[in-house]
């Protein structure tokens, strides 16, 4: 079905109103994103931020009347649309195009993360099948490859684990796969629960190997190795927590952290954890190490 999108480029303080008079002028979605290649890493608690210079896109239905619609944008703006500009989406089979963007990856000597509609390079490998979905965690991000790339790497044999903030539960299920005896995951999102449970199954793994939990369900007993890949102001808040999560002995991997809180995070859980050398991809750390006897 071919499209039409009306781009409007404004700043921080207006997006909000053009993106409520693009659907106000009847598009069936509208996407925010940067016009400025300005990274927003880490947003604070609640914030939702948009960029100083930001790209509004509404998406049309190709038969639209585009001067019928951009003046019905205008009077919801109160004023003439800015820098605005039609462009026909090319019609293209978007499920292909949407898989195409995905292939294997391997994050380590024998682990590799696959869509399912990809052959598995190294069949003989551990292969975690994974298609991206609603929640977190497909090995693309560093910090998700990070932590697999550490898991790849660990004694993981017979060991418990909880994966916190499991998302898709790709690394409660990697672990699994690699010989994780038990894997408990949390999430504070529902749909990330969901995911973690639906994704364990596609991998052959029994409901009972890998429960997932709301936060507040989930049981207390110490494990092997805990895994966290949320980010450093959750980390930080939640270092007493992770700690009692962990068996004197046991093992930690944190991820999800900027170069620049590394060493903030690490002040939060050095009293307990003895930290080995950092893992770094592009602008993120992962911190791994062990708790003191």
């Amino acid at each position: 079905m071919p499209w039409l999108q009306l781009r409007v480029d404004t700043n921080r303080e207006r997006a909000e109103q053009i993106e409520d008079a693009l659907l106000f002028a009847g598009a069936v979605s509208v996407t925010l994103q940067d016009n400025a290649d300005q990274p927003i890493l880490e947003p604070g608690l609640g914030e939702v931020p948009l960029w100083d210079e930001t790209r509004v896109t509404g998406l049309f239905d190709a038969e639209v009347d585009t001067a019928v619609a951009e003046a019905r944008a205008a009077s919801s703006l109160g004023e003439a649309l800015p820098n605005a500009r039609w462009e026909q989406l090319e019609d293209k089979d978007w499920e292909r195009e949407w898989m195409a963007h995905y292939h294997p990856i391997q994050c380590g000597d024998n682990l590799w993360i696959c869509p399912s509609w990809c052959e598995p390079p190294a069949p003989d490998a551990v292969n975690l099948m994974l298609d991206p979905g609603l929640a977190f965690g497909t090995g693309t991000h560093p910090t998700t490859f990070l932590c697999l790339e550490w898991l790849a790497r660990e004694p993981v044999a017979g060991k418990s684990v909880i994966d916190f903030g499991c998302g898709s539960g790709i690394l409660g299920i990697a672990a699994l796969l690699l010989g994780a005896e038990h894997a408990l995951g949390t999430d504070i999102d529902p749909q990330a629960l969901r995911a973690s449970a639906d994704n364990a199954v596609r991998n052959g793994l029994a409901p009972e190997q890998f429960p997932v939990f709301m936060p507040e369900k989930l049981p207390q007993a110490p494990v092997d190795l805990v895994l966290a890949n949320i980010l450093a102001g959750p980390l930080v808040e939640l270092a007493p927590k992770l700690i009692a999560l962990t068996r004197p002995g046991g093992r930690l991997c944190l991820s999800g952290i900027l170069a620049s809180q590394a060493e903030q995070v690490r002040e939060a859980y050095s009293p307990w954890v003895e930290f080995e050398e950092d893992g770094q991809r592009e602008d993120w750390v992962r911190l791994s190490g062990t708790r003191r006897s």
